[in-house]
């Protein structure tokens, strides 16, 4: 068993507290910071989004920023841009709203093309490009982007070299009977809490900070993986771009596999997970947990699909079913 650090694991309780109910999206929060990988949130309103990502950033004491993406956005209200200062006759540089540690893009796929071009170099390359000078970002940097799949009137549908660039696409469903009794029964007791003391109910906040997170990269990319796991990683992604292999009907609703990129993240969430699960090596059980989440944004299905109402859950789930488990 791995010697995990228990300032890190803390921080679990400290969204438990802020989120009943999603126990998965807080083990993807927790997947995302232990890899620095991108994560993309898709649900409709009311599922707590925005408040997990606000609360992923309060526990780390990380530095926190929510951009609210509309089509009029510009790349300089990301990016920041040069203003000149009149008492020093110069153009200085000030640093937009994307040079924060943990950025909250909410209902990112209402940005125009140009703020997903200017997105997307900073998820991919962690800098950014103004006036053709380059910029770096913070060390620990994350892109949690949220998008409501209710409505589409008005949105720009990312396109699949950005969708690659997230490590996982989350779908979240609506809570059980009973979690929403709690989440009521919560809302009230705060609301309660705040009109007897005149000041909001305040949750104690996570003790660990970013250069816990950092420390607890270096242990994940420790993790052990044995050969085996690693070919089944790649069988399970090569199949989405043969997929006629797992049975004669499933080809036909593939238009695009997902590529190598798609095997890297399947690796290291999957260790990820076995670092949140204690252990300090993979078991199938880790690739199983996050394949979905993984493989998901990454696979194009075309108009058969559609027709016939075949998802990319549906085919995911007969690739695991068809390779036998190492």
């Amino acid at each position: 068993m791995i010697n995990t650090q228990p300032e890190f694991l803390k921080i679990r309780t400290h969204l438990e507290q802020l989120i009943v109910g999603q126990d998965a999206l807080i083990d993807r929060l927790l997947i995302s910071l232990l890899t620095g990988g991108h994560i993309l949130l898709e649900g409709p309103p009311g599922l707590a989004k925005t408040t997990a990502v606000k609360a992923i950033a309060s526990g780390v004491h990380a530095s926190f920023q929510r951009i609210q993406f509309t089509p009029d956005l510009m790349p300089s209200d990301l990016t920041g841009g040069e203003i000149f200062n009149p008492e020093t006759r110069k153009f200085e540089f000030i640093k937009g709203p994307i040079f924060n540690q943990i950025i909250l893009a909410d209902e990112i796929n209402r940005a125009p093309p140009k703020i997903q071009s200017a997105l997307l170099e900073a998820m991919q390359e962690q800098q950014v490009t103004v006036n053709g000078v380059t910029r770096d970002l913070p060390e620990l940097f994350l892109v949690l982007a949220t998008q409501n799949p209710l409505e589409q009137s008005g949105t720009y549908p990312l396109p699949e070299a950005q969708l690659d660039r997230f490590l996982l696409h989350v779908k979240l469903d609506y809570p059980t009977p009973e979690n929403e009794l709690e989440i009521l029964r919560r809302d009230r007791n705060n609301f309660k809490n705040a009109q007897s003391s005149n000041t909001k109910s305040e949750i104690d906040s996570s003790p660990i900070s970013p250069g816990n997170v950092l420390d607890a990269r270096k242990q994940v990319a420790n993790i052990h993986i044995d050969e085996h796991l690693e070919k089944y990683i790649v069988d399970i992604v090569t199949l989405t771009r043969d997929m006629n292999k797992v049975d004669n009907n499933s080809g036909q609703f593939v238009e695009y596999g997902a590529s190598p990129r798609a095997s890297i993240a399947l690796y290291k969430a999957s260790c990820a997970m076995a670092y949140l699960n204690g252990r300090d090596y993979v078991i199938p059980e880790d690739i199983h947990s996050v394949v979905a989440d993984t493989l998901r944004h990454r696979i194009i299905l075309n108009f058969n699909a559609q027709s016939d109402a075949i998802s990319k859950d549906n085919l995911i789930e007969k690739i695991i079913n068809y390779l036998p488990v190492p």
